[in-house]
This record gives C-alpha cells, sequence and structure tokens, in this order.
C-alpha cells in the first residue's frame, strides 16, 4: 500500500488536476458572456478561481509535493472534450450550454470545498498547512457556491422558464 505521502501527492495532484479544468471552463465561460449580465460576475469567479489553484499549487509547494505535469495537462484537455457535449446544437452554443457548464462549475467548487475541508483536518499535523488561511479558503468555496448556484438558477429560467 502507498505511504500516506504518496496517497497525498495523489489526492492533491488531482485536485490540482480539476481546479485546471475548472479555472479553464471559468475563463471562457466568462469570456462568452462577456457584456452580458452573468459577464461580470463569472469574470470575478474566473479570477478567484485561478488564484485559488495558485493557492493549492503553493500550499503542494510547501508541503512538499512535486506538481505532476501530466496531472495538470490531464485536466485542460478534460476541460477541452467537455466541450464536445451533445446539447442539441451543433453549430452554436444552445442555452443548455449554460445549465450544464454552470452545473460543471458548481461541482468543481464542491471538490474544492472538500480538499479544503481534508486539509483543514490534516493542518495540526502538517506545519505546512494554515488552519485559518484554510478556513478562509473554505468560506470562500462556500460563497463561490452561492454565486454559480444563483447563475445556474438563472440559466434554468431562461431555458425552462
Amino acid at each position: 500500500m502507498p505511504s500516506p505521502r504518496t496517497l497525498l501527492s495523489i489526492y492533491l495532484n488531482d485536485h490540482l488536476a480539476g481546479a485546471t479544468a475548472g479555472a479553464e471552463l471559468l475563463r471562457r465561460t466568462a469570456k462568452t458572456h462577456r457584456g452580458r449580465a452573468a459577464g461580470s460576475e463569472l469574470a470575478g469567479l474566473a479570477r478567484e478561481v485561478a488564484e485559488d489553484r495558485e493557492t493549492l499549487i503553493g500550499i503542494m509547494a510547501r508541503l512538499g509535493v512535486p506538481v505532476r505535469q501530466s496531472r495538470v495537462r490531464a485536466g485542460w484537455l478534460a476541460e477541452k472534450a467537455g466541450r464536445l457535449k451533445l446539447n442539441g446544437s451543433l453549430t452554436s452554443r444552445s442555452p443548455l450550454s449554460d445549465v450544464l457548464e454552470l452545473e460543471a462549475m458548481r461541482l468543481g467548487v464542491q471538490a474544492k470545498t472538500s480538499c479544503w475541508r481534508t486539509l483543514a483536518g490534516l493542518a495540526d499535523s502538517e506545519p505546512g498547512l494554515d488552519a485559518d488561511a484554510l478556513a478562509t479558503l473554505l468560506d470562500r468555496a462556500d460563497a463561490q457556491a452561492k454565486r454559480l448556484e444563483a447563475l445556474r438558477g438563472n440559466a434554468v429560467s431562461r431555458v425552462w422558464g
């Protein structure tokens, strides 16, 4: 069985892959909605999620966990592959695209929240982890989830009234 340190490395690199995909999806979605009602909110979320990704990289460095570039590239490719979903429109964006993308972003924030909680639980035994900083990250993730849920609700209303 792998050591706890190896498992932590795998865990954090998997979360980094997800954070890479999430940051890319939010960046692209914010760009798509530039000039629309949700555009500035999505742009703000995209900046925050990119910052959270960088924070995760910093945490990994403090813990001595190497970034596995293959995992980062896999996250980037996963976001690109996610664009190929069938949503009822092959040549343009479907109104359903917004709903599905916002749901994917919301799931990503839930996963990030779980990662921050896991790390907070390790803070007493890992000197590279700051419990107060992790509590702040948890609060931010909760706020992000609420903002994404509000945007998702608006998208649902646009699609189904």
